[in-house]
């Protein structure tokens, strides 16, 4: 019998948005039509008309972290904000999430749920669990779903996440990395905020910030 494949106990939609190129992630559940969205950078339209025709029920959003690239659109959507609790105040501060130095100063919902590394969230029956990945932003999270996780800002395909931004540590970055990412299996399927997937097998091997 053929295994099914990583993706198959779940549904998952990228689309890539905004001016900076954010990947956005539409997850649902195919068989209670539950879904989430992980960091709406824009692209309002489409996920809306994507939900109609699949009949899925958006529950929440959740942001890897708090910049402004990530959050622009979670105003557009009428659902509970999640955030770690340290990047929590860079959904309403434009300074912190970096909007400020934009045209248009983006301001978010507040939290409605603050996220701790560790933590179960219940998507129907997937659970999604939260990876405190540091050093992008101090509140930056990773979410495990099965064989995938969506990395955020934290590892692209051959890079990582800035760590020249107020608030960033190149340090804390890289010790997450191998902490909370590399310990998993090859196999793993990175989705991370911008550009490729990529495996966790083929950024050990080659990602030039962690060889």
């Amino acid at each position: 019998m053929t295994k099914p494949s990583k993706e198959e106990s779940f549904f998952l939609k990228k689309f890539t948005v905004g001016p900076i190129a954010v990947n956005m992630y539409c997850v649902a559940d195919p068989i209670t039509k539950k879904a989430c969205i992980i960091d709406p950078g824009g692209g309002v339209t489409v996920v809306k008309n994507l939900l109609r025709e699949k009949g899925y029920t958006l529950e929440f959003i959740i942001n890897t972290h708090g910049h402004g690239d990530h959050i622009a659109a979670n105003g557009h959507f009428d659902v509970s904000v999640y955030i770690h609790r340290l990047d929590k105040d860079f959904l309403t501060d434009p300074e912190k999430n970096l909007s400020s130095f934009f045209i248009f100063k983006i301001i978010s919902p507040q939290a409605t749920k603050i996220l701790e590394d560790g933590e179960i969230v219940e998507l129907g029956d997937l659970k999604l669990e939260i990876m405190h990945t540091p050093g992008h932003t101090p509140g930056s999270v990773s979410i495990k779903l099965n064989g995938v996780i969506f990395t955020g800002d934290a590892l692209f395909k051959g890079s990582i996440g800035r760590t020249d931004f107020a608030y960033g540590d190149e340090e804390a970055l890289l010790k997450a990395i191998r902490e909370k990412l590399l310990v998993f299996s090859d196999d793993t399927i990175i989705y991370p905020g911008h550009g490729d997937s990529s495996t966790i097998g083929e950024e050990r091997r080659s990602n030039p910030f962690l060889t």
